[in-house]
């Protein structure tokens, strides 16, 4: 059986600014495992998650586009480690 939780409230900071999002814990540990995968804070993740979603044509919120980011990198099979800082897009 899946492991069934409700949305929790976790506080991160996106650009220096303190936000909450609200995820299911499974979410939560997924994201900390790519953020450790990817040699980044969760802090840095979710910052270029947040940058990809606001491009987005549709933008959904902050914790819908966490979980889909999760589900789309877990189902392509890679949660590749982030570009180097000098190589990344400003």
């Amino acid at each position: 059986m899946p492991p069934y939780h409700p949305p929790r409230k976790y506080s991160v900071r996106i650009d220096g600014h303190r936000t909450s999002i609200s995820l299911e814990p499974m979410f939560w540990d997924m994201l900390c495992t790519a953020a450790a995968v990817r040699g980044q804070s969760i802090n840095a993740l979710v910052a270029e998650i947040d940058a990809e979603r606001i491009r987005a044509e549709t933008p959904p919120g902050l914790a819908g586009a966490i979980r889909i980011w999760l589900v789309t990198h877990e189902k392509s099979g890679w949660i590749a480690p982030a570009a180097p800082m000098d190589s990344q897009p400003a």
